[in-house]
């Protein structure tokens, strides 16, 4: 099996690549099995502090690989059902991971590349990214989490119109709309990714784990509930070395160093 995602941690930055460029990063079966394999190896790597989702050649992602599609009909529903499935354990992952997801996106971003780009926390495009949800264009409904990413970030109705008509928008929009936290030119792309990165490695890990598992239920409990869940976290972070460092830091007027523990 070609590998065609990369995966590296350097200095508390996990990187994903995707790389299979000749198609624009299209998902075909092994792709996505390495995907799950890397995200969850990222979700579980201690020295990990932050990842980083992007992808090699002219696109981010531009979808599920519909030649295979198209050279597998008559299995097609069995067949999707496994690819959707494995996609999913790496979607999963990313919203387990207890550290920021951080999206860097350009080209093309179309389909899966959507709902991969939704499920990371934060997310930096080049000026010049497309995005489309594709799904309907092929008569299908999304997958990947959009239905449940997408409500979320932009309203259920603009939500749907992205799903239904399918049609493409820019990285103006999509910074509008939320999907994006930051657009750069194209050519300044990795330098500021890599700016985001390190600061969020360097960061208090375990408050971000703890703020984005409060995120990721938030409209799932009442507000009795969450803040009894604000209660509990923060009595989780009271007891990380990073709070106290943090705590005396202010106090010594001083920048902190947090070491993610």
């Amino acid at each position: 099996m070609s590998e065609k995602i990369g995966y590296d941690v350097a200095d508390g930055i996990a990187t994903i690549v995707l790389d299979r460029p000749q198609v624009m990063n299209a998902l075909d079966a092994d792709m996505i099995r390495r995907l799950r394999a890397v995200c969850e190896a990222a979700r579980d790597d201690s020295t990990a502090r932050v990842i980083v989702l992007r992808g090699n050649g002219p696109a981010f992602l531009a979808g599920g690989d519909v030649a295979l599609f198209h050279a597998n009909l008559p299995q097609l529903p069995a067949l999707v059902g496994k690819l959707a499935a494995e996609f999913h354990h790496a979607i999963v992952a990313l919203r387990e991971a207890a550290k920021p997801v951080l999206a860097s996106v350009h080209g093309a971003v179309a389909g899966a590349g959507v709902s991969l780009l939704a499920a990371a926390d934060l997310a930096i495009a080049a000026a010049d990214t497309k995005f489309t949800l594709a799904y309907s264009k092929i008569a299908t409904s999304p997958d990947g989490g959009s239905t449940y990413f997408l409500p979320r970030i932009v309203g259920t109705r603009k939500a749907l119109e992205l799903m239904m008509l399918s049609d493409n928008f820019d990285a103006a929009t999509a910074l509008d709309l939320g999907l994006v936290n930051w657009l750069v030119p194209a050519s300044e792309l990795a330098a500021a990714t890599a700016k985001i990165a390190r600061r969020l490695a360097s960061g208090p890990t375990v408050a971000y784990g703890e703020t984005k598992a409060l995120v990721n239920r938030t409209f799932e409990r009442p507000l009795t509930s969450q803040l009894d869940a604000e209660t509990q976290a923060f009595a989780r972070c009271a007891a990380t070395r990073d709070l106290a460092e943090g705590v005396t830091a202010f106090v010594e007027k001083r920048k902190p160093e947090f070491n993610g523990k």
